[in-house]
C-alpha cells in the first residue's frame, strides 16, 4: 500500500515536472527573444525593460520549483524515480541561456546609460549672446574655440620690432569689453575706433558699444584696461562706463555674469574701467 502512494506521488511529481519543463523552454525562447530587443542603438519604452526583468524573475522562480521537485525525487522517492537525463540537461541549459540573457541585457543597459551621459556632457550648451547679430556671435564662438590657431597676417614693410609676435609657450585668451555713456558719446566712439583683423566690435544698443579683443600672448588685466583707456582718451573723452571680462574658453561664454552689464553697469561711477574674472 505505501508503495503505490509512493508510485502514485512520484507519478503526480513526474506531471509537474514535465509540464514546467514545457513551460519553462516556452518561457526561455520567448525571454531570448525579448532581450534581443534591446540594443545600444534602439530606444525602448521603459516598460519592456521592466518585462523583461519581471519574465526573468519569473524563469528564476521555475527553475527553483523544478529543482525543488527534482531534490524530492532523488531523495525521499528515489527508489520509485527513473531520472531522465535529457530533460535534466535541457533545464539545465535553460537556466545558462536565460542567464546570460539577462547578463547581456543588463550590460546593453548599462551602455545606453553610459552613452547617454556622454552625450549629455557633450551637448553644446547654448552661450549667452554677447554680441546681438548673429554672425558676430558666430563669429565669437569660433575665435574662442581657435584660440591656439591664430596668427596675424604680418602686413609688409614693418620693421621686425613692429611685428607682432606669436607665444608658443603661453596660454592666449580673449577679453570681452562693453562701454556705456551717452549716445553722442557713443556715436562719436563708434566711427573713431579702429581694431585689429582678429577683433569684434558691434554697437549693441545707443547707450552701449561692445568688443572682444583677441590675446595672441598672456596679457594681464591692467595692459587690457590701458587698451581700453587709450580707446577713451583717443576720442577726447574718459566718461564712459567701462566692464571688462577675460575669456579662456567657451565655458566662459556661458557665465551668467555676462548677462549682467546693465546692472553691473548701474554699480560704476562715470568713466570707471571695471575688470571681472570670470
Amino acid at each position: 500500500m505505501e508503495k503505490e502512494q509512493g508510485q502514485g506521488y512520484v507519478a503526480g511529481l513526474e506531471r509537474i515536472l514535465k509540464s514546467s519543463h514545457l513551460s519553462l523552454r516556452d518561457a526561455v525562447a520567448h525571454f531570448q527573444e525579448m532581450c534581443q530587443m534591446v540594443t545600444p542603438e534602439r530606444n525602448l519604452p521603459h516598460d519592456v525593460i521592466v518585462d523583461i526583468r519581471k519574465t526573468y524573475r519569473e524563469i528564476q522562480n521555475q527553475l527553483t520549483k523544478i529543482k525543488g521537485i527534482q531534490q524530492l525525487l532523488e531523495g525521499k522517492y528515489r527508489q520509485h524515480y527513473r531520472r531522465n537525463p535529457l530533460r535534466d540537461k535541457e533545464i539545465m541549459e535553460f537556466g545558462f541561456l536565460a542567464k546570460n540573457s539577462y547578463f547581456k541585457f543588463e550590460y546593453t543597459l548599462k551602455e545606453v546609460e553610459a552613452k547617454r551621459k556622454l552625450r549629455e556632457q557633450e551637448k553644446p550648451l547654448a552661450p549667452i549672446p554677447w554680441f546681438h547679430s548673429e554672425e558676430n556671435q558666430l563669429i565669437l564662438l569660433r575665435t574662442v574655440r581657435g584660440l591656439n590657431d591664430l596668427d596675424y597676417r604680418i602686413p609688409t614693410g614693418l620693421k621686425d620690432e613692429d611685428r607682432r609676435q606669436v607665444s608658443q609657450s603661453k596660454p592666449r585668451s580673449l577679453s570681452l569689453f562693453a562701454l556705456s555713456g551717452e549716445v553722442d558719446l557713443m556715436d562719436d566712439l563708434e566711427s573713431r575706433i579702429r581694431l585689429r583683423e582678429y577683433d569684434i566690435t558691434e554697437r549693441y544698443g545707443p547707450d552701449e558699444f561692445r568688443g572682444a579683443l583677441a590675446h595672441l600672448k598672456e596679457i594681464s588685466f591692467a595692459e587690457v584696461e590701458k587698451v581700453i583707456r587709450r580707446f577713451k582718451q583717443s576720442v577726447g573723452f574718459s566718461k564712459p562706463k567701462c566692464l571688462l571680462f577675460s575669456i579662456q574658453s567657451s565655458k566662459d561664454l556661458r557665465k551668467e555674469v555676462l548677462s549682467s552689464t546693465r546692472k553691473l553697469f548701474q554699480g560704476l561711477a562715470v568713466g570707471e574701467v571695471k575688470t571681472l574674472s570670470i
